[in-house]
């Protein structure tokens, strides 16, 4: 199994997190990043483009005249869509872009994306994000000492995050601060480096070793040997 180094905010070595085989030393799967990151922003679309239909807009509903004896083509109303001003018809109307997912795909395009973080020498894990104070200046100096780069991604486990982390973090520009529960593959694609506390990759590392297949493990166990 391959290691991974862990250190503190000054960036100095502390210890090592072992990285399981089965998660993380199989292929990266472009495919399925690219699904997982189409899911997301369909999530993010708005869906508040209207347009307004017969019944929507402006003008009487009075027939405009007889219907035989004119010698003009019959008419009902002036809101018809065949008439300008009138309806529009299949228009765009209020809607959600949203739609399921399955959890297996998700947890695969993780384990990918983290994955390419790793290959790429662009994640980094602390021991702990514990500063003195909550101050925005500390943790862009712990920041520095890391090279984390100018977007960076810090993943905290739900059970240790605490005020002076949230309070800390949350006015450096180009960091974002999410939960190792809710964490997504197009946070890690977004950002240029990801933090992650130790806490919070054994609990993903974990997570994420539920859905390996028994067959996608003895492959990976292969390719090592």
């Amino acid at each position: 199994m391959a290691n991974i180094n862990v250190v503190n905010l000054d960036g100095s070595k502390v210890g090592e997190f072992e990285l399981a085989d089965e998660v993380f030393a199989g292929e990266i799967n472009d495919a399925l990043l690219w699904e997982s990151v189409k899911h997301y922003r369909a999530a993010l679309r708005q869906g508040t483009a209207a347009t307004k239909n017969r019944k929507l807009v402006s003008g009487a509903g009075k027939k405009l005249w007889k219907q035989k004896g004119t010698g003009r083509a019959r008419v009902g109303s002036i809101r018809t869509p065949l008439w300008r001003g009138g309806g529009t018809v299949h228009g765009p109307q209020p809607r959600s872009y949203e739609y399921a997912f399955p959890q297996k795909k998700l947890m695969g395009a993780l384990r990918s994306a983290i994955a390419a973080k790793i290959a790429e020498g662009k994640i980094t894990v602390v021991d702990s994000f514990e500063i003195p104070e909550a101050k925005t200046k500390l943790y862009r100096a712990a920041l520095d000492k890391l090279e984390a780069g100018k977007t960076t991604l810090l993943v905290e486990s739900s059970r240790k995050l605490g005020e002076k982390l949230y309070l800390g973090s949350r006015n450096l520009q180009g960091v974002e601060l999410v939960l190792s529960s809710e964490v997504h593959p197009y946070d890690l694609l977004r950002y240029e480096h990801a933090v992650f506390s130790k806490d919070a990759i054994e609990a993903l590392q974990e997570t994420l070793r539920k859905f390996v297949s028994k067959r996608k493990a003895a492959a990976a166990q292969k390719e090592v040997a």
